[in-house]
């Protein structure tokens, strides 16, 4: 899938902390946004609100089903409590497809590393060989992404995928975001991805902050 081919995102469960910025941000580069919910209107709502403050009129918002037919690439940020659910509900439209989970399996109040395998894996065990799972965007501050939007984010992503192209489409998708973005590797080294979740959850409660990230050095990217 070249760029040019990507004329869809759709965000399931697009209402919650990371979608809405995430949404933001690929309208304002020029993608098609699709808010996903389990109430179209709660979608509609945050999808309105969206496209008044960036002065446009192209993100939509309907139920996640919906949202998810209409998509060339889905991006999973549902709570991880209401993970596997979705992921069975929308086993049948997510084949075919790149999906994209976000999710962090990490307690917020007692922040600990989960268990393997990663939350990318059992979504790519449960809807097979057909679909072309990627982790990503686990360890970006979801109050970051909606500030500032004409800037790029001080942050890099790490992407893993089985599928090296697919991961190389969600790199893309990250720098349309104004990130950077790394290949690390495949589904399982994702549960890493979760870890590094529960470690910045930890440096912000004890700093008192909100905006510990996670940044590469020593590759020499630009």
């Amino acid at each position: 899938m070249s760029e040019k081919m990507i004329l869809t995102l759709a965000i399931i469960g697009g209402t919650g902390k990371l979608g809405p910025g995430l949404a933001a941000r690929w309208a304002g580069a020029g993608y098609r946004v699709v808010i996903g919910s389990r109430k179209a209107e709660k979608a509609q709502r945050i999808a309105a609100e969206l496209n008044e403050s960036l002065g446009i009129e192209t993100i939509m918002g309907l139920e996640n089903a919906e949202a998810a037919s209409l998509a060339d690439i889905c991006i999973l940020t549902v709570k991880a409590s209401a993970h596997e659910a979705i992921v069975d509900q929308l086993e049948g439209v997510l084949k075919g497809q790149i999906v994209v989970d976000t999710t962090a399996r990490v307690d917020f109040k007692d922040p600990q590393p989960p268990t393997p395998p990663s939350a990318a894996r059992l979504v790519q065990d449960r809807l097979g060989s057909e679909a072309r799972v990627v982790a990503a965007f686990q360890t970006v501050p979801a109050h970051q992404l909606r500030e500032n939007l004409d800037q790029p984010l001080d942050l890099d992503v790490l992407v893993c995928s089985d599928d090296l192209e697919a991961a190389q489409e969600v790199i893309k998708l990250a720098e349309g975001a104004d990130m950077r973005a790394f290949y690390a590797g495949g589904l399982d080294n994702a549960i890493v991805l979760e870890g590094i979740s529960a470690l910045l959850i930890s440096l912000n409660k004890h700093q008192e902050v909100k905006t510990a990230t996670f940044k590469v050095s020593g590759l020499n990217a630009e």
